[in-house]
């Protein structure tokens, strides 16, 4: 076989060049630290590389999103926590106010203060959350999320309309990601969704069957009984004739005015039927009427407030008037509080999740860091 000397020349230097270049490219991994330069020089490799690109952009993804709902529930949850503390106040205060020896403008005076108090509350529901939104905004609105508007009273003066109210959308904003964390809290289920009454029933004063004016009884919050037993109807209670000899009829409204007990009358009887059980006390007059109801989850906490609040401003109440006001009070107070620490205890809950959340984005981070780091690739 012959080669000239042509062909063997060109041979050397083919492979001279393709030595330099190898050298070249050798001394561009050692200078990078990487393997693969470009996906040419391993296809499957560079593969593998994106994939972990495109994870731990995910990753990283999810942990900008973690640490801002960090921040709105760590905002939320102080926030709570400072209603709570105002509420404690004005529940002391209303405690007071229950003394006896209370006059109207030592009462008025108790206004003045539960009014500043409210006031601070609804600065709490407005509450930012340093981004440019509201901690309590849910789904979003356009401007503040409880708006304070005027009062409206008909002619008789009693109140119909006004007060604050919820602008805002039921709900609450999320990051967006797959584990879609919380941006905000539902305002109008930690301010306006507290259950009314005890949890289950509701009780009040009601119109004098015979005369119409206002009973000098008074009826506490009631209990259930037996679980089992409660209907969910509307009832009244009647109390008849005069003391000592007086009894009460329980009325199903319901049904139609339909009687399911009665008994005789004594100074702070418990009434029971229908698995619940309330005390009528005072001193109830011939045709005294007490209602009952199903509790709603529509009570709302300004509302509580106001009511509250107009109540101990007003005059020339009797003492049994006083009591029933107070006790229907204290017991709206404590359901919007119940109301506002189930709320917190959620956002508790979800700060809860946050941190696991976290702790799997640290591992997942990790592991594809680790995955890969043989490799080189790109990064």
């Amino acid at each position: 076989m012959r080669l000239s000397t042509n062909n063997m020349f060109d041979t050397s230097i083919a492979t001279l060049q393709r030595r330099q270049q190898e050298m070249q490219e050798a001394q561009q991994r050692l200078t990078s630290g990487k393997r693969v330069e470009k996906a040419s020089d391993d296809p499957t490799g560079a593969a593998r590389a994106e994939r972990a690109r495109t994870s731990l952009g995910q990753v990283d993804a999810s942990q900008r999103a973690l640490d801002a709902s960090r921040n709105s529930m760590t905002l939320a949850e102080s926030a709570l926590g400072d209603a709570n503390e105002l509420m404690q106040q004005i529940r002391e205060t209303l405690v007071a106010a229950g003394n006896a020896s209370y006059s109207d403008p030592e009462r008025q005076g108790l206004a003045t203060k539960v009014q500043g108090l409210r006031d601070q509350l609804l600065s709490i529901a407005n509450r930012t959350d340093g981004a440019g939104g509201y901690l309590f905004s849910g789904q979003g609105t356009s401007g503040t999320p409880f708006l304070d508007n005027p009062v409206q009273r008909d002619a008789s003066g009693a109140r119909i309309g006004g007060g604050v109210g919820f602008e805002g959308i039921s709900g609450n904003v999320t990051t967006g990601n797959l584990e879609n964390y919380p941006l905000s809290v539902d305002g109008r289920q930690a301010w306006e969704q507290a259950r009314s009454g005890n949890g289950t029933f509701e009780t009040g004063p009601a119109p004098n069957a015979l005369t119409g004016k206002a009973s000098t009884g008074y009826i506490d919050s009631g209990r259930v009984t037996d679980p089992a037993l409660v209907t969910g109807d509307s009832y009244s209670i009647v109390v008849s004739g005069t003391a000592p000899a007086q009894t009460y009829t329980v009325f199903n409204e319901s049904q139609g005015h339909v009687p399911v007990a009665s008994d005789n009358y004594a100074a702070g009887q418990t009434v029971k039927f229908d698995g619940m059980a309330m005390t009528i006390a005072g001193a109830p007059s011939d045709g005294d009427t007490f209602s009952v109801k199903p509790s709603t989850a529509d009570l709302k906490l300004f509302e509580v407030l106001d009511r509250t609040i107009e109540s101990l401003k007003t005059t020339g109440r009797t003492g049994p008037e006083i009591t029933q006001s107070n006790l229907v009070n204290l017991r709206d107070l404590d359901a919007v509080m119940n109301n506002l620490a189930n709320v917190r205890s959620q956002v508790g809950e979800q700060m809860n999740n946050l941190d696991g959340s976290e702790s799997a984005c640290r591992r997942s981070r990790f592991t594809t860091r680790l995955s890969n780091l043989p490799q080189r690739i790109w990064t």
